[in-house]
């Protein structure tokens, strides 16, 4: 049986939400941060050697990230759903996608919040990393200008795997300016999958139950 070795307020949410809309069963094994660092508990490091999160194993196969985990289920658990059919144009552009959402457009972000931490130490680093957030959620906005869903406006694990792009967006970016992702985020989080992924996994502090 699949595990998910999911962690509090993580990407791993992500991988409860695709196993929630595809109707797969599941064990659920759930890690918590540490209250002072935030980082993940040791206890991860068992179950590969980053001791990161999420992780899926399936007998004795151990994937990590999202987007690997996303793919891995779809093609052996998904049965043709959430995702085009292979070696069609769609297809393609579902892959650039996938691999978007943690390969480029996760980094600016990822820098802004790390900065930011470091006061006038980070100062000079601001405005190129505000440059290229802007540019990275521009990108975004246009593309769901006059469409529900990313791939040919069909819901799919692309979908999924960029809600928490747009999730966090708020943190770091007004979403004022920004109409057609703050809609996308709400169709995202109006899912009866995701609310359900949202009682399975528990509190998720960037999802439609916070506070």
């Amino acid at each position: 049986m699949l595990t998910v070795h999911h962690l509090n307020n993580s990407r791993s949410q992500r991988i409860l939400w695709l196993l929630e809309e595809l109707g797969i069963e599941y064990q659920l094994k759930t890690y918590q941060r540490d209250p002072v660092t935030n980082l993940a508990p040791p206890e991860l490091e068992q179950v590969h050697p980053l001791g990161k999160s999420p992780v899926l194993t399936d007998d004795d196969n151990t994937i990590i990230e999202s987007g690997a985990i996303i793919d891995y289920i779809l093609r052996h658990y998904g049965d043709g759903r959430l995702q085009p059919e292979t070696g069609t144009d769609g297809y393609e552009q579902y892959l650039q996608w996938l691999h978007y959402a943690e390969g480029s457009a996760m980094l600016p972000m990822m820098l802004k919040m790390y900065t930011a931490r470091l006061g006038d130490a980070g100062a000079p680093l601001q405005p190129r990393i505000s440059d290229e957030l802007q540019r990275h959620l521009g990108y975004i906005e246009n593309s769901l200008k006059g469409v529900d869903w990313l791939v040919g406006n069909n819901f799919s694990g692309a979908d999924i795997q960029l809600s928490f792009v747009v999730e966090i967006t708020p943190l770091l970016y007004s979403l004022d300016s920004l109409p057609n992702i703050a809609a996308y985020r709400q169709r995202l989080q109006k899912r009866p999958a995701y609310k359900a992924a949202l009682k399975r996994g528990g509190f998720y502090a960037y999802g439609s139950d916070a506070a």
